[in-house]
């Protein structure tokens, strides 16, 4: 008997997810796409890795002090993952650098060039003069370091200068600086659209107007990260908004656990720096170019330059939303599952909209999880409690990052008379759903909307995710039951049709692959979704591939599990998808389930199943089941974007059996027949979606 809890038989959950962002850093490799698409990926690795340090890594390092030895189902202690990431990181480094070295140069042949203040052009140097004075000098800040001027704090994220200064008139008096540069100025000087000066060389160029009567001896660039993860003591909080703020005001004063410096920051310097800052010397990392991967958006977004990135698509508004027939007339006579960002984001915000103006609405209830900035469904919720319709909001206060965001829609929401909730005490609300309450000839009516994903329109737009619109009395029956869940005091949470965290959903998932496993070979399970950490639902999976279960995961980022593991796991296959657009869907297939398809805002991870409330939701509707195992298909079958776990746990691109074999680029396939489909189904109105969309894809 094979022990199914042997940590050899466990990705560790960190490596898992450096080699998740090594997938990214891969994607700017890969010199088939264009230019600042490539970019795109170095700015999207940084900002991951900024993230993975201000939360992981802080993480690990408050276990190890706090004596925890043993921390997942691979066993490793936090000092052991702490010395494999840091090992990893420093060999990664190089390969950053030498990509974005490469990238840039080739962003030279298009006209495209990051250059320093030394390498600029008179004109330009007078150009660069005026914009100091009128743009950075108001705003950024010289501070001396000494026995009367003590070492400024540095907020999360900082960057600026560490400078050695030398008295003019008594050169036997060298002084220490810092030099903070505020993030309200722009990471690089835009000059003709074209040149983008490191506002660092600027900077370095004007020491005798920042710190007058002195010159300029030495300086290093520096970029420090600091414990970001918030802790809330929800059972101590009266208010729970009060505690939040502090929380975030605590956030920009955690820790420091990176510093970033410069390639030719002086030694002297750098120790000076450290003396302060405290950050251990694994922990400091030097770059030869140039601080702030993240700030690479700037240059990205250059819209003179969209030619080198992928060409932009419109997403498509489909049956039976694409003509002016009323929303919820549409919703009573069918459901319907939207793809995005293939088909457009705007029936969801139409739902609200239209809601919040008609006569006949009596009540909208929703979660809010990441909303985004000038969220035209927050503002339709806000128009429709002033209306005199009652309003319910659960907005996600502890939502990462997002926290100061939401509280501002949460005050906003009040002020205009909503009811707001701010979240559930010792859980977080990751669910995606939105219940309208209508009259209709006398009687009460409501309209669902289930989702994948999160009520942002913008993120609508690069995210893929399902949307799940429904009249159905069983599904709009059981959202007010768990809207009255979030609302009251009640502990159980169970609904009837639908499954939610934390008490149903996980239980549900063993039961779904224990009854694959009882069908042996006959058994066949496709898990779409971003992560797989959970140890009971791996061990699941390992059974049902020992009896002879056909498992296809979709994993994105992290996944514990290890495939082709003789006796344990050689019936099962992982790939990991990484293109245009961020893979975000979860969902499931059980072949010998009677729903056999569901749809979920929950990862197979333990705060997913066990310290959040999720929904889990059954897609009984023949053509929306139609729908999504025919996407499921052609994603498994993807030899483009597609990478496949190894037993090993790292990854390799799938790679086409022979020249001959056709490109199955997911992403850009689906693009085409949701074009092809948005054509077709104006002609052929009698056919059904879901007739559509298989013909196209049996043509291709």
């Amino acid at each position: 008997m094979i022990n199914l809890k042997n940590p050899d038989l466990y990705n560790n959950r960190e490596l898992s997810w450096l080699q998740f962002n090594t997938r990214v850093l891969k994607q700017a490799q890969d010199e088939s796409l264009p230019l600042l698409e490539r970019l795109k990926f170095l700015a999207i690795y940084g900002t991951n890795l900024d993230e993975f340090y201000m939360i992981r890594i802080a993480g690990l390092k408050k276990l190890f002090a706090a004596g925890i030895i043993v921390s997942g189902a691979d066993r490793l202690t936090p000092m052991q993952q702490l010395l494999e990431i840091r090992t990893y990181l420093h060999q990664e480094q190089q390969v950053v650098e030498h990509c974005l070295s490469s990238i840039l140069k080739k962003l030279e042949v298009e006209g495209i060039f990051i250059k320093s203040y030394e390498k600029v052009s008179q004109t330009q140097r007078g150009t660069l003069k005026k914009f100091f004075y009128e743009n950075i000098y108001p705003v950024i800040i010289p501070i001396a370091v000494d026995a009367t001027h003590p070492f400024p704090h540095l907020n999360n994220l900082s960057f600026g200068l560490i400078v050695k200064l030398r008295d003019m008139e008594n050169e036997t008096i060298e002084r220490t600086g810092i030099i903070r540069v505020p993030r309200v100025i722009s990471r690089f000087i835009e000059l003709n659209d074209s040149v983008y000066v490191p506002i660092e060389s600027l900077v370095v160029q004007h020491i005798q107007d920042l710190f007058p009567g002195y010159k300029l001896i030495k300086y290093a660039s520096f970029r420090v990260t600091r414990n970001a993860d918030m802790e809330i003591e929800e059972e101590e909080a009266d208010d729970f908004m009060e505690i939040l703020e502090e929380g975030l005001k605590l956030r920009r004063k955690g820790e420091m656990v990176r510093l970033e410096v410069g390639s030719d920051s002086d030694k002297e310097l750098l120790n000076f720096f450290n003396r302060h800052a405290n950050v251990y010397k694994d922990d400091i990392y030097r770059f030869h170019t140039f601080l702030n991967l993240s700030s690479l958006w700037q240059i990205v977004s250059n819209k003179n330059f969209a030619h080198l990135l992928h060409p932009s698509f419109k997403p498509k508004t489909l049956p039976p939303f694409d003509h002016d027939e009323n929303i919820f007339t549409a919703l009573e006579k069918q459901d319907v599952l939207m793809y995005h960002p293939y088909e457009s984001f705007e029936p969801v915000i139409k739902l609200i909209q239209s809601a919040a103006k008609d006569p006949d609405t009596v009540s909208i209830k929703m979660t809010l999880y990441r909303s985004g900035t000038n969220s035209p469904i927050v503002q339709a919720l806000m128009a429709a409690s002033e209306s005199g319709k009652q309003v319910t909001v659960m907005v996600e206060l502890k939502a990462r990052f997002d926290e100061e965001n939401n509280l501002i829609w949460a005050k906003a929401l009040e002020k205009a008379g909503a009811h707001v909730i701010y979240g559930i005490k010792g859980f977080k609300v990751h669910a995606k759903a939105a219940l309208v309450t209508r009259r209709k000839h006398g009687k009460l009516k409501q309209y669902a909307h289930i989702g994948t994903g999160n009520y942002n329109p913008s993120t609508a737009k690069i995210y893929t995710d399902m949307s799940y619109m429904t009249s159905k009395d069983v599904i709009t029956n059981d959202l007010t039951k768990f809207f009255h869940f979030l609302t009251g005091f009640s502990k159980k949470g169970k609904l009837d049709e639908l499954y939610m965290s934390p008490a149903q959903i996980k239980p549900k998932v063993l039961s779904l692959i224990n009854n694959e496993a009882r069908r042996k070979k006959d058994g066949q399970i496709i898990a779409k979704l971003n992560s797989l950490v959970d140890e009971d639902v791996i061990c699941a999976l390992y059974r049902a591939s020992q009896a002879g279960v056909k498992v296809e995961l979709i994993v994105r980022g992290i996944c514990c599990l290890k495939p082709g593991i003789e006796g344990v796991s050689e019936n099962i296959r992982v790939i990991s998808i990484l293109g245009k657009y961020l893979e975000h869907p979860r969902v499931f297939y059980f072949k010998n389930d009677a729903s056999q398809v569901y749809i979920s805002s929950a990862d197979w991870m333990p705060r997913n199943l066990v310290r959040r409330i999720e929904l889990l939701t059954a897609i009984k509707d023949e053509e929306s089941k139609s729908k999504i195992l025919q996407i499921l298909k052609l994603q498994g079958s993807d030899n483009a974007l597609a990478h496949e776990l190894q037993s090993d746990g790292s990854y390799k691109r799938v790679a086409r059996a022979s020249q001959d074999e056709k490109i199955i680029n997911n992403h850009k396939l689906l693009e085409e027949f949701v074009n092809k489909i948005s054509k077709a189904s104006k002609k052929e109105t009698q056919r059904s979606l879901s007739q559509i969309m298989l013909r196209l894809f049996s043509e291709d």
